[in-house]
Parts: C-alpha cells; sequence; structure tokens
C-alpha cells in the first residue's frame, strides 16, 4: 500500500483558504499597508515631494508649537474622553439594569449615535453658542444666574449735557455740581430706547423743592420735539435707579427712585452733596460664558462626544451585565452585602474583561477625533483646541499645503495607536489560549 503523497507548499499557500481571503487581502493591501508605507516614505521629503529631508519634518513636528497643542490635547481626550464614557456606561447600564423601561432609555441613549459626527457638531455649536438668544446653555446659566442676581435695568445709558459725569473711583455717574439740602436735581440721561423702558415706567415730573431734603428726578431724555436737558411731555422717568448722595466721597443717604423716576434723599445734614447714580444700575447684564472661547474649547467638544459616545458604551456593558451569573450576585446579597459591595467586589470584576475592551476601542476612536473639533470650534480657537488629526488634515490640506510634515504626523497617530493595537492583540491571544 503506498503512502499519501505530502501536499505540495505552494498548494498548501495557495489552497482554497488563500483564493477565498485574497480579494480581502487585496483590499487591505491597497487600501491600508500601501498607504502607511507610503506615508513613512513621504514624511522624509519636504513638501513638495522632490527633496529628501530625512527627519526633519519631525524634528519640526516636535517643534512647531501649533503641533504641541494638537499633541497635548489629543493627550488630555485619549486620558479623559473614554474613561468618561465608560464609567458612564457603566453606571447607567447597572441603574436601569432593574427597570422597566430599560429598553426605551438605552434605546434613547444611543439614538447619537445614528446622527453624523458632522450634524452632531453643528447641534453643538449651537448648544454652546455664546448668545443666549441661541445657545441653550447659556440660556439656562443667564436664567439661573438672574434668579439669583438682578440685572442691570438700564446697561448702556449715559448722561446728556453736563450735569452728571462718569466717575471714575465709584463707577457709575456723579454730578458735576453739590447740593445743598431744600434743592433739586435734574439728571437726564440717554442711551436706552423708550421700548427698552421697564414697564411701570411712567410720565416724568421735576417735584417741587422741600426742607430738610434733596429732591430729584432721573428721566430718559428722548427730546423728540422738545428741548434737551428738560422734562417735556412724553418722557418717563427711570424707575428702580438707586441713588446716592455723597459727601466727602462718603455715602450719606442712599434712595431708589420711583416710577415716575422721583428720588428723595431724607436724613441729610447741613452743608454739601454730590448726587451719584451707582454703577449697579448701569452694567451689562450677565450673557453666559464664553463657551467656545480658548479656555473651555475642548472640554466643551469633549462633553458633546461623551453625548455621543455613551449609548455605544451602555449598549455593550449592558450585553455583559445580562451574561454575568445571577447565582453569584445573589449569594453575596444573602451574605450581607451592600448594593455597593456588590457592584464593586463582583459586577465590575467580572465585567473586567468587557470594560477593557469598551475603554480599548473608545481610545482608538479618539485617536481619530476630527469631525466635530472641525466643526464645533470657531476658527479662530481651532488652534487651542486642535488635535493632532485635524492638524494633519490643516497641514496637509490647508493653508500649508506641507504633505511632508502631515505625512509625519499620520506617522505620529500609527505609532500612538500601535501599543494600543499590540495590548489588543495580547489579550485576544491570551483569552484564547
Amino acid at each position: 500500500m503506498t503512502a499519501p503523497r505530502e501536499t505540495p507548499a505552494w498548494r498548501r499557500l495557495f489552497g482554497p483558504a488563500t483564493l477565498f481571503l485574497l480579494p480581502a487581502l487585496l483590499f487591505l493591501g491597497v487600501f491600508l499597508a500601501y498607504p502607511a508605507l507610503y506615508s513613512v516614505v513621504r514624511s522624509l521629503f519636504d513638501a513638495s515631494g522632490s527633496q529628501f529631508v530625512g527627519l526633519g519634518n519631525y524634528t519640526r513636528m516636535f517643534t512647531d508649537d501649533r503641533t504641541l497643542v494638537a499633541i497635548r490635547n489629543t493627550g488630555i481626550w485619549v486620558l479623559v474622553a473614554p474613561a468618561l464614557v465608560t464609567g458612564l456606561g457603566l453606571v447607567f447600564a447597572v441603574l436601569t439594569e432593574r427597570v422597566r423601561w430599560a429598553t426605551a432609555f438605552r434605546v434613547l441613549l444611543f439614538m447619537p449615535m445614528a446622527i453624523s459626527l458632522f450634524a452632531s457638531g453643528i447641534i453643538f455649536r449651537l448648544v454652546y453658542d455664546e448668545n443666549p438668544d441661541r445657545g441653550v446653555v447659556n440660556a439656562a446659566v443667564v436664567t439661573v444666574h438672574d434668579v439669583f442676581a438682578s440685572p442691570s435695568e438700564y446697561p448702556g445709558a449715559r448722561p446728556r449735557g453736563d450735569e452728571l459725569a462718569e466717575d471714575t473711583a465709584l463707577g457709575g455717574f456723579t454730578t458735576t455740581r453739590a447740593y445743598t439740602v431744600g434743592e433739586t436735581a435734574a439728571l437726564p440721561l440717554v442711551g436706552i430706547r423708550p421700548g427698552e423702558m421697564p414697564e411701570q415706567a411712567a410720565p416724568a415730573a421735576v417735584p417741587d423743592a422741600a426742607e430738610g431734603t434733596i429732591e430729584g428726578v432721573v428721566w430718559l431724555d428722548i427730546a423728540l420735539g422738545g428741548e434737551a436737558g428738560t422734562v417735556d411731555d412724553g418722557e418717563n422717568g427711570m424707575p428702580r435707579m438707586t441713588i446716592e448722595a455723597l459727601r466727602d466721597g462718603q455715602v450719606a443717604a442712599t434712595t431708589t427712585s420711583g416710577d415716575d423716576g422721583r428720588f428723595t434723599l431724607t436724613g441729610l445734614g447741613a452743608g454739601e452733596y454730590e448726587i451719584h447714580l451707582t454703577a449697579d444700575n448701569f452694567t451689562e447684564p450677565f450673557r453666559g460664558l464664553t463657551w467656545l472661547g480658548p479656555t473651555l474649547v475642548t472640554p466643551v467638544i469633549i462633553s458633546s462626544w461623551v453625548w455621543i459616545m455613551t449609548g455605544f458604551a451602555i449598549t455593550f456593558i449592558a450585553a455583559g451585565l445580562a451574561a454575568i451569573p445571577r447565582d453569584a450576585l445573589e449569594a453575596a446579597r444573602v451574605d450581607g452585602a451592600t448594593e455597593w459591595q456588590v457592584f464593586r467586589k463582583i459586577t465590575i470584576p467580572l465585567l473586567g474583561p468587557l470594560l477593557l475592551v469598551v475603554f480599548v476601542t473608545l481610545m482608538i476612536n479618539v485617536l481619530k477625533i476630527f469631525d466635530l473639533v472641525f466643526v464645533i470650534a470657531p476658527g479662530s480657537v481651532q488652534a487651542d483646541a486642535s488635535v493632532v488629526a485635524l492638524r494633519m488634515w490643516q497641514v496637509s490640506f490647508g493653508a500649508g499645503g506641507n504633505q511632508g510634515l502631515g505625512s509625519a504626523l499620520v506617522v505620529l497617530l500609527l505609532v500612538l495607536v500601535l501599543p494600543i493595537m499590540y495590548f489588543n492583540i495580547r489579550r485576544f491571544r491570551r483569552e484564547r489560549s
């Protein structure tokens, strides 16, 4: 009986399995291996690609301030965003595990994944708009702020004529002359549209002089068809104006104007007093925070990415929770363990491998973040919010047009991703063995 012939090596190499995998291998070679190798080679040449510069692009990359900012921001993303999303996904998945409407809640949180990052960026660009009339966040912040601190009534108002002058020491405006008890002061202001006056504003009238007090009126002197500096028909007083009497720079009396703008300063002794309209009357109202400014733009963009990706983490972690043996959890509860102890000592250890998969996947996703930063960050602060992927695009295809330096940034991204991929491959092999 003859022994079976040994299959030639070339047939084992080019057998049916290889032929089956050949389309995928060609695809990976053309669209992955070749671009990666070409980027490495291209990073060694200048912007035009005609002159070999060796490691010059890498030297320039690590000495350029904007590139260093992009690398720093990428580090912040890698350290903060995946951990935050994984933690929130774990918390929400555990909290909703026993809730009857848990599926609807998870679907609701997963819905942002159906929106492209570009569209999500446009949404959050509007959400964090500095104008509270458009930006939802600033509208909420201003509303809460105004509950505890009343906004000023007359921002932008200024004196008419020379009766009042800006007070550089105290702020606001102070009269240019002094008044004695029994005198009357008429203080005209402009800079406010009649339609912006408080609803209770009533027609202004000059009060009569009274003994023991300083009477006065502060009004909006629109002077339409009338005389500037005098109270004319149709001109309203400025209510709720805080007014002080100053003597030697010290406050001697304080009062508030009525609906018709009239006020009375009482409790004054003999002598001369200046009348001061306090700065609180004229300060600009609180308009919220500059969320898309250089300081807060990176946390804002990270928050938008967290909103998008939390549903992804919840879906995977919820599936892992469903696979945990209930016997172990119930046994711990019977032994007297609290829910926190069950979560910390049983749930998290059993979910450890899954949490690691989610975390590593999110980390790889973060390293190539581009769309959100490009759309959300205004042009004036894109350099402050830049990440490596965005900086690579700007250098290669933006105003710089330096594809040699851009290729060096691509190689940097590849170097950052390789350790993560190596860690993943080792873990997969360890689990299979």
